[in-house]
């Protein structure tokens, strides 16, 4: 038996039910007979379309968060400094620092490698022409392009790539000239950079055979790793090290403050064949035991009074740099060693003519103190990570 109320209520759900049912049936029995009962192909299409475009929103509001998330870093960075302020580039290296067991070795054979290069007119170098990187500082605003990377649907080279798909470069930029073609886009505004080797502006647009990508580039550790581009492997990278190839550079703003305050690059003939050291990833060395890897850090000794030594005011700057934030073995040319400035092609005239003063880049090295310099203690790795001693 049930209460009264309840069955009173029970009715009038009921009733209320049996409505809605009948305004139902009506409506799909006017849908039958206008046609809609389903959706015409364009509206299909319209439909998609819309997905389509809610998804490139989506997507353009994510880079957009992105980009303003990187430029909040950006702005707590030193105004022209490329990477982290602890990474090896830029941390000023204690006097106390250990050195490797072999350094006094490697000091001797690299001293007889100059001497060398000096007897037979090919070396020491700076590189600081058309055949050095160029760097690009380009704006947030500035319009984004492809870059086709060589094979790059090939599984190891998709999700470079897919960092190449929408790059920032100038309409009037212009790599570095053969074999090596490098080329460096830095966008400080959204703190990332990109690097290419092999760069070349086509018919049908830009192309790359390699390169790489940093984003976050303030907090960089200033080679490459996986937390480099979503994607990224030890493998990325102009350079045979992992290294950035416009790191250690010399800028032209730089040179023209009179100062560098970052390690420097130099690229060594042959960089010993088979191994590596941190904070290099990788090599193409062919060298004997006895020469440097690439990814060898060395310095000038600290107790060396450089001001005492009557050097030019170029070879002064580079010997400072040298005492304070060391040197890095980059790469290897084949020929002599090199050391690198900034491509001038953005800049009219010879901008490096006020810092050479009219002597060759071996005139300039002549006086430079290489039997004073030190190798710092290594840790030797035959693949990747390899991590810092």
């Amino acid at each position: 038996m049930t209460h009264p109320d309840y069955e009173h209520t029970r009715t009038n759900a009921l009733l209320l039910a049996f409505g809605f049912g009948v305004l139902a049936l009506g409506a799909v029995a006017a849908m039958l007979a206008l046609g809609l009962s389903s959706p015409a192909r364009d509206e299909i299409d319209a439909a998609a379309g819309g997905a389509a475009a809610s998804s490139d929103r989506a997507r353009e509001q994510a880079q957009r968060t992105s980009d303003r998330r990187s430029s909040a870093l950006a702005a707590r960075v030193p105004d022209g400094q490329l990477f982290a302020p602890g990474s090896f580039w830029n941390k000023r290296l204690s006097a106390s620092v250990p050195l490797d067991v072999n350094s006094a070795l490697l000091v001797q054979n690299l001293a007889a490698e100059i001497a060398r290069e000096e007897a037979t007119g090919i070396g020491p170098w700076i590189s600081a022409g058309r055949r050095s990187t160029p760097l690009y500082r380009v704006p947030v605003g500035q319009q984004r392009v492809r870059v086709r990377l060589e094979r790059g649907h090939e599984s190891f080279r998709r999700s470079l790539q897919r960092a190449f798909a929408s790059v920032p470069i100038p309409a009037g930029a212009r790599p570095a000239d053969p074999p090596d073609r490098h080329m460096t886009v830095w966008q400080p505004g959204t703190d990332k950079l990109w690097e290419f080797f092999g760069a070349s502006r086509e018919a049908d647009g830009w192309h790359a055979r390699w390169g790489g990508a940093i984003r976050r580039v303030s907090k960089s550790r200033g080679y490459y790793t996986g937390a480099a581009w979503r994607g990224a492997n030890r493998g990325w990278g102009a350079t045979a090290s992992s290294l950035p190839v416009i790191g250690g550079v010399m800028l032209l703003d730089e040179l023209k403050r009179g100062r560098v305050d970052h390690a420097l690059a130099i690229n060594v003939p042959a960089a010993r064949a088979g191994v590596f050291a941190w904070p290099a990833q990788r090599t193409d060395g062919v060298g004997a035991p006895t020469t440097l890897p690439e990814g060898a850090r060395l310095r000038l000794d600290p107790t060396l009074d450089v001001g005492e030594l009557g050097l030019p005011k170029l070879t002064r700057i580079i010997a400072r740099a040298a005492q304070r934030y060391g040197l890095v073995v980059r790469d290897q040319t084949g020929n002599g060693i090199s050391l690198f400035g900034e491509n001038p092609s953005q800049v009219r005239g010879e901008p490096y003519s006020k810092y050479f003063r009219g002597r060759t880049p071996q005139e300039l090295l002549a006086g430079f103190p290489w039997d004073r310099l030190q190798v710092l203690q290594m840790q030797l790795c035959t693949a990747a990570p390899c991590r810092r001693p």
